[in-house]
């Protein structure tokens, strides 16, 4: 796991759109261009959210079957120390391994307020969550596959290694940004210099954007400006 960035460089990328990194983390060419970023399976559950920031702390949870001790996830509580070894802000990534992902929700009211209170700014997870109306007054962001009405068996059966949740890999520190858009994570050689990448690239598409709704608008300038 890399060093924690300084709250400056955090505060930067927090003021960027998911978009906005995904394309400044392309012109540095350190990964594939259909890599590092959730698949529609994963949906922003308080698209008017700003943007989160966090490194995550990962576990794996399973809901159809009681887990082998005790019948709820209050049992086993030790993944919470777990969560503390990550540097804050942490955004909480579980990975349902159920054969059929949602069944039950791990995370509802009850659990995002603890995930709140140790210091988590998001939970995203290829399962479920519940108690929309309750978590949202409490800035607590979720990004999940699906939404359900009950925590079934919901219980934690492994933490802290290597998940993948919405078909990307995540590991524990790894930097994730996240919005309405998805969750992508970001490189942590290029971290620091994504702020300003994603500047010029605003900049560059303002233009654009300011000359396509010009009266002096036309394709053969259009083409100029691209080429320029």
């Amino acid at each position: 796991m890399q060093g924690a960035l300084p709250q400056a460089q955090l505060d930067a990328l927090g003021l960027l759109s998911t978009c906005t990194v995904a394309n400044a983390i392309e012109t540095f060419g350190v990964r594939l261009r259909n890599t590092g970023f959730t698949n529609a399976s994963v949906r922003c559950v308080f698209p008017a959210f700003p943007p989160i920031v966090g490194y995550a702390a990962t576990a794996r949870i399973r809901n159809s079957l009681p887990p082998m001790q005790g019948h709820a996830y209050v049992v086993r509580t030790d993944w919470w120390s777990e969560l503390l070894t990550i540097p804050a802000p942490r955004v909480v990534v579980l990975e349902d391994a159920d054969p059929n992902p949602g069944l039950g929700s791990f995370v509802g009211e009850v659990h995002a307020s603890i995930l709140h209170a140790l210091g988590c700014v998001a939970v995203v997870t290829n399962g479920a969550v519940r108690d929309l109306h309750a978590v949202e007054p409490t800035g607590f962001q979720m990004f999940s596959g699906n939404v359900t009405v009950s925590h079934a068996y919901a219980h934690v059966f492994e933490f802290g290694g290597p998940v993948e949740v919405g078909g990307l890999k995540i590991s524990p520190g790894d930097i994730l940004h996240g919005d309405l858009h998805g969750v992508l994570v970001i490189p942590p050689e290029i971290a620091d210099k994504v702020p300003g990448a994603a500047q010029k690239l605003i900049e560059r598409e303002q233009r654009i954007i300011a000359f396509c709704q010009s009266p002096e608008f036309s394709l053969d300038r259009l083409r100029e400006l691209f080429k320029a």
